[in-house]
């Protein structure tokens, strides 16, 4: 079936479904261990930084995989990437759930993250060059609800099935809604890509193991809160390596990511509003249950549920805002979000006392449904901006540089906390302290958003 075909009413529903249910399900898995820490750390018998390294190295392979993307969507079927992609996803999972040891779970988690990091930015360029142009904000849309809510509402759900369930339960409930999609693709998922074959450049592979440091001491300067001479060591080779990467994309006739859309303005503003609006969206997810626990002195469960209503106002508002953007404009759309980011992080910052729960939802909800109208509208931007032929390279871009930003917000604001409480000494007083040189440093960097989407270009395709 050609991109044509697909545009056909019940086929592209049942495409986008099954393709949206397996990007909503390993999404959710992304996000979702950090309930489970506790009893994975019992079970297995590790300490905290050990079972951290089920999200983190998940993060790391996952980062290497999304710049591949264009490479496989160029050289082979996308029915059969995505089939493979679903494949190994649930076979990682099983490994997880019959696990006996770390290692074991580890190599699962690692085959979850192969999926994941290939999906991700694949399924966004596949949305975006099937829907006409003129519908791709509402299209996008829904990828948002799937992705944003996901992220939102992972440690949720898993707090509940483990309320229930042994922790292999939420792996077992994974595995089956996979199967259940692994089926269904068999049916709807078609081959809609256009296949320009070339062979993979390993070196250009190679190189982008300097990303996997970067991200690496990035975790490690946010959770030891220190920066020793290994971990200088580490991030000056990874720069290097980095740096090489760029330069072969941009000097090498076929690249493996094609950095040369980066010439394109709006496409550089789409990449960046995405990054700042997803920093605001997990920081917000992971600074929030602290500020409940350690400042208002919640319940775990507490602070899990009081994500619940910001996470519903996202999932209402990222369908309404992708029609939003198709009706007056990716700018506007933008400006108005970036707005309602600024004025959340601005009302944290200037109230200079701890605020109660229902108050700090509020201003949650204005944060993350601020985020509903930046973050795919951005990345519908970024692709609208692109020729169709480069659509796959800058959405892995756009992908990359979301997950390398979210990961240094939620170090830089690890570190903020911790530093801020080792240098005041008032035990009653030092932690809100800290909070608040959080929300301070986060409504600088939304101001820095706003600028970026002022400056945003209503002329739609730029072909530098």
């Amino acid at each position: 079936m050609n991109k044509g075909e697909i545009q056909n009413s019940l086929a592209r529903k049942l495409f986008i479904i099954t393709l949206l249910s397996g990007t909503f399900t390993m999404s959710i898995s992304q996000s979702s261990l950090s309930t489970a820490y506790p009893t994975l750390m019992k079970f297995f018998g590790v300490t905290a930084p050990t079972i951290q390294w089920l999200t983190t190295g998940f993060m790391l392979i996952m980062c290497i995989m999304m710049p591949i993307s264009p490479w496989l969507l160029s050289n082979f079927s996308f029915k059969k990437i995505f089939l493979t992609v679903v494949g190994i996803f649930a076979i990682g999972t099983l490994i997880i759930i019959v696990a006996p040891n770390f290692p074991l779970a580890m190599l699962g988690r690692a085959l979850e993250a192969v999926g994941v990091g290939i999906l991700f930015p694949s399924f966004q360029s596949v949305l975006l060059t099937i829907t006409p142009e003129k519908k791709r904000g509402s299209t996008m849309g829904y990828a948002g609800l799937v992705m944003g809510s996901a992220l939102a509402c992972g440690p949720i759900i898993s707090g509940i099935v483990l309320n229930f369930l042994k922790w292999q339960g939420l792996f077992v409930i994974f595995l089956l809604i996979m199967i259940v999609i692994f089926i269904s693709a068999l049916f709807n998922i078609k081959d809609v890509m256009p296949r320009h074959k070339a062979s993979l450049d390993l070196v250009s592979t190679v190189y982008l193991l300097g990303l996997i440091g970067l991200l690496y001491v990035v975790n490690q300067a946010g959770s030891t809160r220190s920066f020793g001479t290994s971990l200088i060591i580490l991030l000056v080779v990874s720069l290097i390596l980095t740096a090489l990467f760029i330069y072969r994309q941009l000097t090498k006739d076929k690249p493996l990511l094609d950095l040369k859309v980066m010439k394109n303005f709006n496409f550089d503003l789409a990449v960046l509003l995405t990054g700042f609006s997803y920093i605001s969206l997990i920081v917000v997810t992971i600074i929030y249950p602290l500020y409940y626990q350690n400042i208002l002195h919640t319940s775990v469960l507490m602070s899990g549920l009081a994500l619940v209503p910001p996470a519903i106002v996202l999932s209402i508002l990222n369908p309404l805002t992708g029609k939003l953007a198709d009706k007056i404009g990716f700018k506007s759309t933008l400006i108005t979000g970036m707005s309602m980011i600024v004025i959340g992080w601005f009302l944290l910052f200037i109230v200079h006392t701890q605020l109660s729960i229902w108050p700090m939802i509020l201003i949650a909800v204005l944060i993350e449904g601020g985020n509903a109208f930046v973050m795919m509208p951005a990345t519908t931007l970024g692709g609208n901006s692109l020729p169709e032929d480069l659509i796959p390279h800058g959405t892995a871009i756009i992908t990359t540089v979301r997950q390398l930003l979210g990961s240094l917000g939620v170090s830089i604001a690890t570190l903020i906390l911790v530093t801020t409480n080792q240098n005041h000494h008032l035990p009653d007083n030092s932690g809100f302290i800290g909070f608040q040189h959080v929300f301070a440093f986060f409504f600088v960097m939304a101001i820095i958003g706003f600028i970026f989407a002022l400056l945003i270009k209503n002329n739609k395709k730029q072909t530098n």
